[in-house]
């Protein structure tokens, strides 16, 4: 995702400097015109820094880690960006150490995960929403802007993060849902593409049902998103349920399926698999329909 951004960006005409942690996957930003730098401490005096990595040990990994940005700066001194766009999916707890940390370096950060994948973003149709300073988020807008058409801005602190939180969660039981009613359609008799072709089209359809539904129809389960970083989303949800009060039964049940689609050597693909997983409980072999149907993103 992090190429995707890095790229749009670019061809927006922004000055980028790019990090990776396998270089030779961000060289070719290069015939953008993106600078890709060698270490993360090239990045300390970039103006506006974006982060987007998997979970929160890689962030403290990338931004204060032994090699990191800012691994050869000193607190109140720097070098140090004036702003961390921090967009990958972390705890609330974790945000705001994260936030804490680098003001100790004079730098305002602004939370920003994000509804969609790398697909999504190529597509032009990633959703930003975003948290802490308000002048920092009129700041960056333009820049996420580049990157996708809609950012919503919730508040101060970690608001972002909760909100995130919530849209994995849904994410999860959505997709669990979608499994279990494609399933049914089909052993009473109904292809699949047939039956989702109806529900795109109907009041219940989304942008997400219609994304899903190549993967539903034929079958093919290319990673988008992992079921560990599902999993982890699930329960940094139950986590937030369990903090403020809130019982999340459908998501504590999602969880465990994902769980079980872990165990039954799934892991490996994307979360969707959950389709298979509810076909094989309900006694039905699926095989590929070798229909092309539309993403919904072109």
């Amino acid at each position: 995702m992090g190429f995707e951004m890095a790229q749009r960006l670019a061809k927006g005409g922004r000055n980028v400097t790019a990090w990776n942690r396998t270089k030779a996957k961000a060289e070719p930003l290069a015939g953008d015109g993106v600078r890709v730098a060698s270490r993360l401490t090239e990045l300390a005096d970039c103006d506006v820094v974006f982060c987007m990595v998997s979970t929160y040990d890689d962030v403290k990994e990338v931004i204060q880690g032994p090699q990191g940005m800012l691994s050869a700066s000193q607190t109140g001194k720097g070098p140090a960006p004036r702003i961390v766009v921090e967009c990958s999916s972390i705890s609330l707890e974790g945000s705001a150490e994260l936030r804490a940390m680098l003001a100790r370096f004079g730098t305002q950060m602004l939370a920003a995960p994000v509804s969609g994948n790398a697909k999504v973003i190529k597509a032009g149709k990633l959703s930003f929403v975003c948290s802490g300073p308000k002048a920092a988020y009129d700041e960056v807008a333009p820049l996420l802007a580049h990157i996708g058409p809609s950012s919503s801005y919730v508040g101060e602190g970690e608001l972002a993060r909760i909100v995130k939180i919530c849209h994995n969660v849904m994410l999860g039981v959505v997709t669990q849902c979608m499994a279990e009613i494609t399933v049914l359609a089909e052993k009473a008799g109904v292809p699949r593409h047939a039956f989702l072709d109806f529900l795109n089209q109907s009041v219940m359809g989304s942008m997400f049902t219609r994304y899903k539904t190549p993967a539903f129809v034929n079958l093919d389960f290319k990673v988008t998103f992992t079921p560990y970083l599902l999993r982890k989303d699930l329960d940094l949800g139950l986590s937030a349920g369990r903090e403020f009060e809130v019982p999340m039964p459908l998501a504590s049940i999602t969880r465990d399926l994902v769980q079980a689609m872990m165990g039954n050597g799934m892991a490996d693909r994307d979360f969707a698999t959950l389709l298979l997983q509810q076909a094989m409980a309900s006694g039905l072999e699926l095989k590929p329909e070798g229909v092309a149907v539309s993403d919904g993103l072109h």
